[in-house]
């Protein structure tokens, strides 16, 4: 969770209100935060919700505040205005990191409180919500050492020199990458590229070369500046909208004047940024039901507007306008939350269920204990991997040819956006992590994946399996169907080995686990060109079975 450190003078200032240590306390769970330390007029914040980066902030935090805790509340109200900004975005630029978006801010009065912020937001941002700037990595310039227009490229590593923030001599980005703090730490995310990407304005001065660093020239935002350019650049737009609307808004309640900025690429023209609200709806039982709650729905109304929603009543129909610097509304519930979170959290009596039950293990969960024992017995250490994952590393890293699997709809990540459906890709990205860690290397995971079944209510069906591999200098096949043997005998369970076909391992080294004449498995060796995949230098050996037989 991000953790994030504020001026209490600052917040009081912008909120509007004198508010004590211990009254904040209390109100900054309006905020989905905690105040973990005060140091003087510093307060450190721990928030509590990673999707919300427009809470991250001094700005963010005193506008969820001042709608629960002064009359202004609804929705806020952001203008835009056109300026004469344009960005050109060359077409090479989609090989390696192929959108932007951007927006000009002008006329702010930058002290020392907006400058932290803003510095502060834009980390926050770029580290969590952008995947440590691999999905959104941000830029903020003094549009007045810019002259427009400003090209989105690329170049070659050697191919431009020009001096990093915070640095005093020129540098190619290939030297950047060797010589640069920022570059050591983010130029694995430029691995693979032939050539970077780069803004550079009408008169070659290099705005920064994305995701590393700011050109000092350009790049150096201080208290002098005045009028700014921001820039947001990744893989996926509905990663940078949003970041970027945060970041806008941000300096729009510090008195800025928002000015959209014309993005041409090759097949579309885009005016950034849009901070028209979107639409959603609730119904006033689903919100009670969800709850617990016995609320009218003018009651909800009020309560969704302390949130800085616009709502509109209509019989049983709760109609919804939220800012453009939300991005976590996919479903009702998520206005529901907001609901409670007005009410407030603390004001909520529990109520223990009228429900006369016995607590005890899950058969199911007996057995993968009994497994576990087993397995750790066996030599083998065990870990945790995330059930969503994407489809390269299910597909592609694994030789396999994509099918039909269970996707996330509006996922956070492109990184995270599909469920599993089996549990071997993961033990491989695990032993990829930690190739520099003493061999030999075995491990083995219980864990459930999804499939999409049409005959379940929801359409898919968990099914648990275990999976287990060794990585060494010299292992073989014979190795882990030891592993097999060892586990099937002890759990008393008659399997079969059949010689099969499977793109991820060897020809003729691997096998499908048969019981009671069905397939419930596979074990072989890993084929070199999926370890090459992964980036794994030692042969590894798998199995991977239902638990379920």
């Amino acid at each position: 969770m991000p953790k994030i450190e504020i001026s209490h003078k600052d917040l009081c200032n912008l909120t509007g209100k004198k508010l004590s240590i211990d009254e904040l306390k209390d109100a900054i769970l309006y905020a989905k935060g905690e105040i973990d330390e005060v140091t003087g007029d510093v307060l450190k914040i721990d928030s509590k919700d990673t999707n919300r980066p427009d809470l991250w902030s001094t700005e963010g935090i005193a506008r969820e505040l001042k709608g629960r805790l002064t009359k202004e509340t609804g929705l806020p109200k952001y203008k835009v205005r056109k300026s004469k900004v344009v960005v050109k975005v060359d077409d090479k630029v989609s090989k390696v990191r192929p959108y932007t978006v951007c927006a000009v801010v002008k006329n702010l009065k930058i002290d020392e409180f907006v400058l932290s912020q803003m510095i502060q937001l834009q980390e926050k941002i770029s580290a969590v919500f952008g995947r440590n700037r691999k999905e959104v990595a941000i830029g903020v310039y003094d549009l007045d050492k810019i002259k427009p227009p400003i090209k989105y490229t690329t170049v070659k590593p050697d191919g431009i020199k020009f001096i990093p923030l915070e640095f005093t001599e020129e540098l190619t980005p290939r030297e950047i990458i060797e010589k640069h703090p920022k570059g050591k730490e983010f130029g694995h995310l430029l691995a693979d590229a032939k050539e970077y990407p780069i803004f550079i304005d009408k008169k070659g001065n290099v705005l920064s070369v994305p995701p590393l660093i700011n050109s000092d020239y350009t790049g150096k935002v201080t208290e002098k500046t005045k009028n700014v350019f921001i820039e947001c650049s990744g893989f996926d737009f509905k990663f940078l909208v949003p970041a970027l609307n945060v970041m806008v808004a941000a300096l729009a309640d510090r008195k800025g004047i928002v000015q959209s900025v014309k993005v041409v690429y090759k097949n579309r023209v885009m005016n950034t940024p849009n901070l028209s609200p979107s639409s959603a709806a609730v119904d006033v039982d689903f919100v009670n039901k969800l709850t617990g709650f016995k609320l009218s729905g003018k009651e909800i109304c009020g309560l969704l507007e302390k949130a800085r929603y616009k709502t509109k009543l209509k019989g049983n129909k709760i109609e919804v306008m939220y800012p453009s610097y939300r991005q976590d509304i996919m479903h009702p519930r998520d206005i529901a939350e907001d609901v409670v979170i007005s009410l407030g959290y603390n004001n909520i009596e529990p109520i223990v269920p009228k429900i006369a039950t016995v607590g005890n293990l899950d058969k199911k969960e007996l057995l993968n204990d009994h497994i576990y024992g087993l397995v750790i017995g066996l030599g083998l250490q065990e870990i945790m991997s995330y059930s969503l994952t994407n489809r390269k590393n299910l597909f592609e890293k694994m030789n396999l040819q994509e099918e039909k699997i269970v996707e996330i709809e509006n996922p956070v990540s492109a990184n995270w956006n599909v469920f599993r459906n089996w549990l071997l890709p993961g033990l491989l990205e695990f032993l990829s992590s930690n190739t520099h860690v003493e061999y030999p290397q075995k491990i083995f995971e219980v864990g459930d994946v999804v499939h999409l079944d049409e005959t379940k209510e929801t359409g898919t069906v968990d099914v648990t399996k275990l999976a287990a591999a060794i990585s060494d200098t010299r292992v073989s096949y014979e190795d882990i169907s030891s592993v097999l043997d060892g586990l099937m005998r002890n759990l008393g369970i008659k399997y079969q080995l059949k010689p099969t076909e499977h793109s991820s391992f060897i020809p003729g080294r691997v096998a499908d686990i048969i019981v009671n004449k069905k397939s419930v498995g596979i074990i072989g060796e890993i084929h070199p060109s999926v370890l090459e995949n992964w980036k794994i230098e030692m042969p590894v050996v798998a199995v991977e079975i239902k638990l379920e037989i």
